[in-house]
């Protein structure tokens, strides 16, 4: 058995691994099993663009556990936006630089305390098609003036929070990876799954 992460995301899956490490299973990306499977986020919410990734590779590799994640930035000032559509906020040429650009723009005039905005991770944990967890995280801060920081990646040099007077980009691997929101979510992911296994393990040897 293995944990699969619906992902192609480098970035976001050497994240997610780091965070889920010590578990008893293989965890393996998108393009540690294929190079062919693409799937398109299409839903309209976090939890349909999460549970769509997951619920096709499950059906696949229905042995393995797999995880679908979609996470984003919500900006109050801009009626939730980008949401889902993060990741290509700035159009079919998106990048981290020109996504990062277009939030700065869009709030150039306004004040501090309109500012605020959050990160929120939602994923799902499937096995052959069966919904078997689900978990959501949050970190709330604010958008910066300018970018600054070089670590992270997406949205982190514009995402400042005011307890570390910093962004997200200018925290180490290890703080970040203590206080996000996808370490909120795949930590209690993580929790469940060694339950899982150590459960699964008894069970093999039973039989």
């Amino acid at each position: 058995m293995r944990l699969i992460i619906a992902t192609k995301n480098l970035d976001k899956f050497r994240e997610i691994k780091q965070i889920l490490s010590g578990i008893k299973i293989p965890v393996l990306s998108l393009n540690d099993i294929t190079k062919t499977i693409n799937i398109k986020e299409t839903g309209k919410t976090f939890f349909e663009n999460a549970f769509k990734k997951a619920y096709f590779l499950s059906k696949v590799y229905q042995n393995d556990l797999v995880v679908g994640e979609d996470s984003g930035l919500v900006v109050h000032y801009l009626g939730g936006k980008p949401g889902v559509y993060s990741k290509r906020y700035s159009g079919k040429n998106y990048t981290y630089h020109k996504n990062n650009l277009k939030i700065l723009k869009q709030l150039k005039d306004v004040e501090y305390k309109k500012r605020k905005a959050y990160f929120v991770c939602v994923l799902v944990l499937l096995k052959n098609g069966k919904l078997l967890k689900k978990y959501e995280g949050r970190l709330y801060g604010y958008i910066a003036r300018e970018a600054k920081g070089s670590l992270g990646f997406g949205y982190d040099p514009i995402f400042y929070l005011p307890k570390y007077k910093k962004t997200v980009a200018q925290l180490s691997p290890k703080q970040k990876n203590k206080i996000s929101h996808r370490a909120k979510a795949f930590l209690k992911l993580k929790n469940h799954l060694n339950q899982y296994v150590n459960f699964y393990a008894k069970n093999i040897k039973k039989n």
